[in-house]
Order: structure tokens, then sequence, then C-alpha cells
């Protein structure tokens, strides 16, 4: 057992390794995690469709976000597992939350990494990470199975 728990932490210890290298070899530090959340918060905080929803859900706690926001990228640049939070189940519930702010939130995230993110690679990262958050919270916020069943669609099956 003992021998089972030295080499996952040596397998844990090695792909962490991997995933540090990998961001240097790109451009992406801590420093620059925390330019990208701390530049786009402070602009989502300023724009006229997620501010308000943001407010709402954070206010009085926007620098509590932003320590747990930088958390969650370097826990998933650097797979530090520095992150142990619940994103799914700290976004159900907001006020004011639809579906078609994901694309407001992805074009403003975009838009920060163009300003403030020098390299090509490190900006295609951030945003192909982000893509993949908004998917999944969209999946899991707003997904209805209904909607995708071809019996209740009025369209034929295949087949």
């Amino acid at each position: 057992m003992r021998e089972e728990l030295v080499g996952r932490a040596a397998h844990v210890e090695a792909i962490r390794q991997k995933a540090e290298a990998e961001m240097a070899a790109i451009g992406i530090d801590q420093a620059l995690i925390e330019r990208v959340v701390e530049t786009f918060y402070g602009r989502i905080a300023r724009h006229r469709t997620l501010g308000p929803v943001f407010e709402g859900r954070l206010a009085g706690r926007w620098d509590d976000h932003l320590a747990k926001m930088k958390r969650f990228w370097s826990a998933i640049a650097f797979k530090s597992g520095a992150y142990g939070g619940k994103p799914v189940q700290a976004h159900l519930g907001i006020s004011g939350m639809r579906e078609p702010l994901f694309a407001d939130w992805l074009a403003l995230f975009a838009e920060t990494l163009q300003d403030v993110v020098p390299d090509e690679r490190a900006r295609a990262w951030f945003m192909a990470t982000a893509e993949r958050i908004a998917k999944s919270l969209q999946l899991a916020l707003f997904y209805n199975p209904a909607i995708d069943d071809p019996a209740k669609s009025g369209l034929p099956s295949a087949g």
C-alpha cells in the first residue's frame, strides 16, 4: 500500500512538472495568470450585461472571487490541485444568468487575452480552455435533453 501511495505521489508530481514546463514554453506563469484574471474581471465589473449579473452574486466579495479564479486557472495550467471548488454548483441559481451571456463572457475574455497575453500560443491555450469551461457550464446549467430528442422535435428520426 505504501509503495502505491509513493508511486502515485511521484506520478502526480511528474504530471505537475510536465504541465509547468509546457506552460513555461508558451509564456504562461503565475504572474500572467494573475494579470489575465485581474484585467478580465475588472472588465466584467464594467460590462453592461455581465457586470450586473456578477455584481449581484459577488457584491462585497470581488477580492475573494479574484483569489479563487487565480487558484482555478493555476490549477488548470499547472495541474497543481490548488482549486477544489465546484463550479457548476457555484453558478446555479445566479440571478440574471442566461445562456446568451456566455457569448459575451467569451468575447470579453478573447479581447482581454489580445490586450494582455503577448504569446499567440498562450492566448490560444487560454481561449481553448475558456471555451471548454463555458461549454461545460452551459451544458450543466441549460441543457435540456428533450430539445435534442428527435421524437419530440417533429422531425423524422434517422433509421
